[in-house]
C-alpha cells in the first residue's frame, strides 16, 4: 500500500472510514482504555449506527446528542450518524444540568447518547426539559434502566446504507457560550471540517504531515472543537488515534511513553500541569515529533520550559468554533527559546485562509493598526442554528467572519491578538462569557448588580472573577454567593473570586465600563490576554 493518501477521495465524513477501511483496513483507527478498532472495523460500526439511527426513524438533519467524556464511542457515533445523514451535538459534561437541558432542547435532538459519569444527572436533565429524548447509556449504568451504545448498535446489519450526504450538509452542532448569556449552536459543515484539513494535508507545512506511523494523542474534550477537531484530522490522515477519557497530566505521560504518540494537542494549562510533574523531566520523548497548543495564549516563560522538556517542535493554534477551529499558526521555527517579536503572534493564515483587519465599519485597515480580526475561508460555519440575525451579524455577504477579537497583521501577514472586543473570558482553554455567569450570580439576594471579568492566573491563564454591588442593609459572603453560581451554572464558569463595590462604573449611557473594572489587575501587561 502507498503512504500517500487520497484526500480527494474524502469529501464527507463517512468517506473518511470507507477510505481508510479499504486502504489500510487492519491497522487501528483508535485505541481506549485496552480496546483497539481497526478501521476495518471502525467503518462497519459506523455503518451499524448509520442504520440504528435510520432504523430508529431519524432524517437527514435530525440532531442526536452526546454528553460524555471522551471515548471511541463517541466517534463510531460521529461519523455514523454522519452517514446516516443526522447531525451530532456533542455537550461538555462538566455543565450543570439546566445548561445541558438547554442545548438538548435548542438541538431538538431525538435521542441523548449518556456517558456512565453523567446517567445519574439523567433524572436532573431531564426534569427541565418538556419532552424527553431516548437515552442510550454509552456504557452499562448501575440500574441497567437505559439502553447500551454496543447493544444498540450491534442489533443492526454493517452494511452501508449509501444515504446521500452532500458535502454542505450540517454534520456537527458545536455550542459556544453566548455573549446573551444563551449557548449557540455553530452548525459546521461536512466541508467546513474536511475541505481545509484536504487543503492543509496537501500543503507543504512539515509539521502537518502525517505518516501511517504517527500516533496521536486526543486528551481535550470532544464537546469542544479542540478535542473533536483534533480527533478527525488524525482519523482523515489514516493514523492511530489514542483516546483519553479526559485530560489527567500523570496518564498523558503515560499515553506519551507507553503508545509513543507522536502529535498532541494540548491548552497551554494542561501543558503547564504536565510539564511541571516530576516525572516530566524522565520520560522518553523520542517519539514526540509535535505539540500543537491552543485556545489560549501561553506565557514565553512556561513555552520555554514546554520546548527545553519535550524536545520537540511547538506549533502555537488560532481559531474558534465558528471557524471549525485552525485558521492561523505559528511554526515551530518561529518558536525561539530566547523570545523574539514573532512568539507574541498567533501566525500566519494556513492554506486556503484570508485574513483582514478591519474597523467599526468593516473597511480594512493598514498593517500594524489595531482593529477587529475578520477571517474568510472553506471553514467558516454555515450559521448559527435558529439564530440568523446572530448568524448575519457574524458572517457578512462575502462570507468574512468577524471573530470579535482585536488585533493587527504586521508586514509580512503575522496576525498579533492585541485584545478582545467581546468581553469573552479564556479560563484553563474553556471560553466563558460573562454574561452568562451575571446571570447565575445575579439571582443570589444579597446581589443588587454584578460584572464578571477576568483577571490574571498563573495557572488557568484568566480567572474568574465576579464584581458584586451588593444591597443595601446586607452582609455579603463571597464563598455563599460563589456556592450559589456553581448551582446554576458549571463549576469552571462560576466566580473563583468574589469583590465588593457601592457601585458599578458605567459611561453616560448606563453600560458597565469593564475596562475600567480589569484595568488595575492586568495593569504592567503588555496585552489584555493572558
Amino acid at each position: 500500500m502507498s503512504d500517500a493518501i487520497d484526500f480527494e477521495r474524502m469529501r464527507t465524513l463517512g468517506d473518511v472510514a470507507r477510505y481508510h477501511a479499504e486502504a489500510r483496513p487492519d491497522a487501528v483507527a483508535f485505541s481506549f482504555e485496552g480496546r483497539d478498532t481497526t478501521f476495518a472495523d471502525f467503518d462497519r460500526h459506523t455503518n451499524q449506527v448509520a442504520n440504528a439511527l435510520i432504523a430508529a426513524g431519524l432524517s437527514t438533519g435530525d440532531r442526536v446528542a452526546y454528553v460524555g467524556k471522551n471515548s471511541d464511542w463517541y466517534f463510531e457515533l460521529l461519523i455514523g450518524a454522519a452517514k446516516a445523514g443526522v447531525v451530532t451535538t456533542p455537550i461538555g459534561w462538566r455543565l450543570a444540568a439546566p445548561e445541558i437541558a438547554y442545548i438538548v432542547a435548542d438541538s431538538d435532538a431525538k435521542l441523548v447518547f449518556v456517558g456512565p459519569e453523567l446517567i445519574a444527572h439523567v433524572e436532573d436533565v431531564a426534569a427541565e426539559l418538556t419532552h424527553r429524548p431516548v437515552v442510550i447509556a454509552m456504557e452499562q449504568d448501575g440500574a441497567g434502566e437505559n439502553q447500551t451504545f454496543e447493544t444498540w448498535r450491534d442489533a443492526q446489519p454493517d452494511t452501508d446504507p449509501r444515504k446521500p450526504i452532500a458535502t454542505s450538509d450540517i454534520a456537527i452542532q458545536l455550542y459556544t457560550s453566548g455573549t446573551t448569556g444563551r449557548p449557540k449552536g455553530a452548525m459546521l459543515t461536512h466541508d467546513n471540517l474536511l475541505a481545509m484539513r484536504r487543503e492543509a494535508g496537501k500543503s507543504p507545512l512539515a509539521w502537518n504531515q502525517w505518516g501511517p506511523e504517527d500516533v496521536s494523542l486526543v486528551a481535550m474534550p470532544v464537546a469542544h472543537i479542540g478535542g473533536t477537531g483534533w480527533g478527525l484530522v488524525g482519523l482523515l490522515n489514516g493514523a492511530k488515534g489514542v483516546v483519553a477519557r479526559e485530560f489527567d497530566p500523570f496518564k498523558v505521560l503515560d499515553y506519551i511513553e507507553k503508545d509513543r504518540i507522536s502529535k498532541m494537542f494540548m491548552v497551554p494549562a494542561a501543558l503547564q500541569i504536565v510539564v511541571r510533574l516530576p516525572r516530566a523531566r524522565e520520560v522518553d520523548y523520542s517519539r514526540l515529533s509535535h505539540i500543537l497548543y491552543g485556545a489560549a495564549p501561553i506565557p514565553l516563560d512556561l513555552l520555554r520550559e514546554c520546548m527545553e522538556v519535550f524536545g520537540c517542535g511547538f506549533v502555537q493554534q488560532y481559531g474558534m468554533t465558528e471557524t471549525t477551529g485552525t485558521v492561523v499558526y505559528l511554526p515551530p521555527e518561529d518558536h525561539d527559546p530566547a523570545g523574539n517579536k514573532r512568539m507574541r503572534a498567533a501566525g500566519l493564515p494556513m492554506p486556503g485562509v484570508e485574513l483582514k483587519v478591519i474597523d467599526e465599519a468593516g473597511s480594512s485597515l493598514p498593517p500594524n493598526t489595531v482593529g477587529e480580526v475578520a477571517v474568510r475561508s472553506a471553514s467558516t460555519m454555515k450559521g448559527y442554528w435558529k439564530l440568523d440575525e446572530a448568524t448575519a451579524t457574524t458572517i457578512d455577504a462575502d462570507g468574512w467572519l468577524r471573530t470579535g477579537d482585536a488585533g493587527y497583521l504586521d508586514e509580512d501577514g503575522y496576525l498579533f491578538i492585541h485584545d478582545r472586543v467581546k468581553d469573552m473570558i479564556i479560563s484553563g482553554g474553556e471560553n466563558i462569557y460573562p454574561a452568562e455567569v451575571e446571570s447565575a450570580v445575579y439571582g443570589h439576594p444579597h446581589v443588587a448588580e454584578v460584572a464578571v471579568i477576568g483577571v490574571p492566573d498563573d495557572k488557568w491563564g484568566e480567572a474568574v472573577k465576579a464584581v458584586v454591588a451588593p444591597k443595601p442593609g446586607v452582609t455579603p459572603d463571597a464563598d455563599d454567593i460563589i456556592a450559589f453560581a456553581r448551582t446554576r451554572i458549571a463549576h469552571f464558569k462560576a466566580p473563583k473570586s468574589v469583590d465588593f463595590v457601592a457601585a458599578l462604573p458605567r459611561n453616560a449611557s448606563g453600560k458597565i465600563l469593564r475596562r475600567e473594572l480589569r484595568a488595575p489587575y492586568w495593569e504592567g501587561r503588555e496585552r489584555q490576554v493572558n
